[in-house]
């Protein structure tokens, strides 16, 4: 019975430990090598230095105090005179003339003569507009300046008349008015009588409007004193009313009365934009399941909400997503194999040194794998160590009230998650690739790195391409969109709601709901189903290279 122990324990002994001393030998040599490397410490500096920077970028943008954006412009006062945009559009002004502004003098409709109404005369005291025809004053008022800034016709009485005789329009003026050889757009006979022709000016006497022609007329009203409105009333007037239902419903309110309109001089109808049957309101659509479909706002309802309070969050949530999909998946992922797995076996050979280590006893395909152990003792040490620093950092100095945002971190682990997955797959396929290539294999990794990060930039911006299905970065990024979601489940309303209230945060360009949930918009099936295919591809790359190393010639 001991003979039989002694043996079974000699037998452990020589398969067991064996197999763990050379996995270990090798994956030990693979790990020093690297780190005795210039190019290993090269890269990963390089790598520490674009995160720094990022970081560095974000902590600036915290520190600088937010100051609240005016989302739909009506603070602005373009023509200076003192009244905002949204005062102007309360008292139906232009904000493009500064003679045009609140209290100013408007005019009035009060009747007109068209082309081929009956009788063409008229006699009053007015303000003629686009008079075509002969007028016979009583008077006229040459002392009021335009008050129509955007119509250059009014008559400017300073300048010397035209007299209609020396100018050939005595017998029939409107046929022989040439529109670019008379400076005036009037004429005086010397009878007093004048001819207009399109002309604006104030006057009391009897005008006989040309037939084929039409003139109108109106008053103009008193100016008044209107007290100018600060700027800030304009900003962040008009806030997101959402009572946090999750059901369809209408939502919203006119804060700012820029739909409604009931205080404004300006007599439209209040609008129904998003056609629900109810003026001036949000409606927010949910799916059966609960989740968010989309939100229509009538135009000018919640349409400048407090940037603080959701800009702040939604560009939080940016720079997280976008730091790990460009700069941990897109850029990390593919140059730490690049530099790091291309050369795992094939310098090994060069060096001559392929011999020695496969003179152990140890098989080619083990040789590989435990090549890629070390490879990725190296690479998955130094992501988990860089995400954790940035994910403590941005949740530290990051917006809200508590003092650690501990809901940043299963983002962070999806990154780092996504970032080892796919530098496990371009290692696999990098080394294999120095196999096959051994002087040419560094072009063609290059080629397939910019193929991958176009494709990872394809997938950012069209998620349902079919084409992106075809790179590892699609699955990569499908990871943290699905990590997003499950760890930030309300990612969504904030993307609808910058899309719906024209907030620019860029959530909307770096984050899209998972793609591959078979039907389900389960986040977990897409988590699971891209874990798997980066998983399968990686293995199947690594066969790929056991079993051409097995066939292949040690020079």
């Amino acid at each position: 019975m001991e003979e039989i122990d002694k043996q079974g324990r000699n037998l452990s002994t020589t398969v067991w430990t064996q197999l763990d001393r050379k996995a270990g030998a090798i994956t030990e040599l693979t790990i020093r090598q690297l780190r005795n490397r210039i190019s290993t410490w090269v890269v990963l500096g390089v790598g520490v230095l674009l995160i720094s920077l990022l970081l560095i970028f974000y902590i600036d943008s915290i520190r600088e105090e937010f100051e609240p954006v005016d989302n739909d412009g009506d603070s602005e006062d373009w023509d200076n005179d003192g009244y905002p945009l949204g005062q102007e559009r309360i008292y139906g002004t232009s904000d493009y003339d500064e003679s045009n502004f609140p209290g100013s003098t408007e005019y009035i409709y009060q009747g007109d003569v068209d082309w081929n109404d009956q009788p063409r005369n008229h006699y009053g005291n007015h303000t003629w507009f686009s008079a075509w025809g002969y007028f016979t004053p009583t008077w006229v008022d040459t002392e009021t300046e335009n008050p129509f800034f955007w119509d250059g016709d009014w008559i400017d009485w300073n300048l010397e008349p035209i007299i209609c005789e020396d100018a050939g329009l005595s017998d029939d003026p409107f046929e022989a008015f040439d529109w670019g050889s008379l400076s005036r757009n009037y004429c005086l006979y010397e009878n007093g009588t004048y001819v207009m022709f399109g002309a604006i000016f104030i006057g009391e006497g009897d005008f006989f409007v040309e037939p084929g022609w039409n003139t109108e007329w109106g008053y103009l009203t008193e100016s008044f004193f209107v007290e100018k409105h600060p700027k800030s009333m304009y900003i962040d007037e008009d806030d997101i009313d959402w009572d946090g239902s999750e059901i369809s419903s209408s939502q919203g309110f006119d804060d700012d009365g820029d739909c409604l309109k009931e205080d404004y001089i300006d007599e439209s109808s209040p609008n129904d934009d998003n056609r629900n049957g109810i003026y001036c309101d949000v409606q927010w659509t949910y799916d059966l399941n609960g989740n968010l479909v989309s939100i229509r706002a009538d135009d000018n309802v919640d349409e400048d909400p407090d940037d603080s309070l959701l800009i702040g969050e939604s560009s939080h949530r940016t720079f997280i997503i976008g730091t790990g999909k460009i700069a941990f998946v897109m850029i990390l992922g593919l140059f730490l194999p690049l530099f790091l797995a291309l050369g795992l076996v094939r310098d090994e050979s060069e060096n001559g040194t392929l011999h020695y280590l496969l003179s152990k006893p140890i098989h080619r395909g083990e040789f590989i794998l435990y090549r890629l152990l070390g490879y990725l003792a190296i690479v998955v040490s130094y992501i988990v160590i860089l995400t954790f620093i940035i994910a403590f950092i941005t949740s530290i100095i990051g917006p809200g009230e508590s003092i650690i945002r501990l809901s940043d971190y299963p983002v962070w682990l999806g990154i780092s998650l996504s970032t080892i997955l796919v530098l496990t797959a371009y290692g696999s396929v990098f080394n294999t690739v120095g196999l096959v290539l051994p002087r040419y294999g560094v072009y063609l990794c290059i080629l397939f790195g910019i193929w991958e990060f176009l494709m990872g930039l394809f997938t950012i911006t069209i998620p349902n391409s079919s084409i992106t299905m075809l790179s590892i970065s699609h699955w990569a990024i499908q990871i943290i969109d699905a990590t997003v979601m499950i760890a930030w489940s309300d990612t969504i309303t904030l993307q609808q709601k910058s899309d719906a209230f024209g907030l620019e945060t860029g959530i909307s360009f770096f984050w899209h709901p998972p793609v591959h949930t078979l039907g389900t918009g389960s986040p977990f099936i897409a988590l699971i189903i891209s874990v798997v295919f980066i998983l399968v591809f990686s293995v199947s790359m690594i066969l790929i290279g056991q079993l051409i190393f097995r066939k292949k010639e040690i020079m």
